[in-house]
C-alpha cells in the first residue's frame, strides 16, 4: 500500500465579473464597452461595464413597469423588503468591508464601519415605510361639512446619481428612502468607485426586491445621467453625485417635464437622515368627502 497522498491540482484563479443590474437581472452594457476601475494607489481592481445612452433608457424602461406593484404594495411590506436587504448585506459583510477598502482607501476597521452604518441604515429606512405617511399626511380643518385628508404618494421613477466619494454609504443613503416610499429607482454608481454599487444589485436580487425596483449602472456619470435627466418617462432626479456644472446642466434638461429635482448639498451620511430625502420624491394627494348628517337636528359626524 503507498503512503503517498494524492495532490491536488492547483486551481485557477476565478475573476468575479461585474455586471449592471437592470430589471432584476444581470446584463453586460449593450455596448460591449468597458473601463478599468483602480483603487487608491492605482493598482488593477476590476473591468466594468461602460454603460450607454441605450442602457440608461432600458433602465427606465425596466423602473416604469416595476413602479405600480411596488407603489402599490403595502407600507409593511416594502418596510419587510428593506430589512431583509439589511439582513443579507450583512451576511455579506466581509465582502463588502473588503471592496469599500479598496474603492475608498480606507482601513479594515473603518471600511467595517461604512458598512455596518449602511446596514443600519436599510433598517432605519425600514422602519419609515409604515409611519412617513402619518408624520406628512393627515386630516386638514376646512370650513364646511367635509372630511379634507391628505396623504402621500411615491413622484414615480427617479433617476439617481450617487455620491462620488462615498460609494456605498452613501449610495444606500440615497437610495433606501427612494424606495421605501413607492418610488423605482435607475441609479448611476460612483464612477470611479462602482464595485460596491455592483456588489449591491446582487444583494438586492437576493432580497425578495422586484425586479426593476432598483436599477444600477456603472460608468460615465455625466454620459448617462444626461439622456435620464431629458427622458419624458423619468419623474424626478436626485443629483448628489454630480459637480456644479453638470448638476446645472442636468437640471436645465429636467424642467422641460417638470421634473423634480434635488440639488446637490453637503451631506454626512453617517449622521443620523431626517426625513428630507423621502418628502422630496412625494406628492401629495388631497381627498375631499362630505360628512353627511345624523339625524332630524342635522348634525354631522
Amino acid at each position: 500500500m503507498s503512503d503517498k497522498t494524492d495532490k491536488t491540482e492547483p486551481r485557477l484563479s476565478v475573476f468575479k465579473t461585474y455586471k449592471l443590474y437592470v430589471g432584476g437581472k444581470f446584463p453586460r452594457s449593450e455596448s460591449g464597452r468597458v473601463y478599468e476601475v483602480t483603487d487608491s494607489k492605482g493598482n488593477w481592481l476590476a473591468n466594468v461595464p461602460l454603460s450607454s445612452r441605450k442602457d440608461a433608457r432600458d433602465a427606465v424602461v425596466a423602473a416604469r413597469k416595476a413602479f405600480g406593484a411596488w407603489s402599490g404594495a403595502t407600507a409593511y411590506n416594502r418596510g419587510q423588503i428593506l430589512y431583509r436587504v439589511a439582513e443579507m448585506l450583512e451576511g455579506r459583510r466581509e465582502q463588502f468591508v473588503r471592496e469599500v477598502a479598496d474603492a475608498e482607501g480606507l482601513s479594515k476597521a473603518k471600511a467595517a464601519a461604512v458598512v455596518d452604518a449602511a446596514v443600519d441604515r436599510w433598517v432605519w429606512y425600514a422602519g419609515w415605510t409604515d409611519k412617513i405617511a402619518q408624520v406628512v399626511g393627515g386630516g386638514n380643518p376646512v370650513a364646511g361639512p367635509f372630511f379634507n385628508l391628505s396623504s402621500p404618494e411615491p413622484t414615480g421613477v427617479v433617476a439617481v446619481l450617487a455620491p462620488q466619494e462615498s460609494s456605498f454609504l452613501g449610495l444606500v443613503s440615497v437610495i433606501a428612502p427612494v424606495i421605501a416610499t413607492g418610488n423605482t429607482a435607475v441609479v448611476i454608481a460612483s464612477e470611479k468607485s462602482p464595485l460596491p454599487a455592483l456588489s449591491l444589485g446582487e444583494v438586492l436580487a437576493t432580497s425578495d426586491l422586484p425586479g426593476g425596483v432598483v436599477n444600477v449602472l456603472s460608468g460615465r456619470t455625466a454620459e448617462i445621467a444626461a439622456p435620464l435627466a431629458a427622458h419624458q418617462d423619468v419623474n424626478a432626479i436626485d443629483l448628489a453625485g454630480a459637480d456644479e456644472a453638470l448638476a446645472k446642466e442636468l437640471e436645465i434638461a429636467a424642467a422641460d417635464n417638470l421634473k423634480r429635482v434635488l440639488r446637490p448639498q453637503p451631506v454626512d451620511f453617517f449622521a443620523t437622515p431626517g426625513i428630507d430625502r423621502m418628502t422630496a420624491f412625494l406628492e401629495t394627494k388631497t381627498v375631499w368627502h362630505p360628512t353627511g348628517s345624523l339625524g332630524a337636528s342635522g348634525s354631522s359626524y
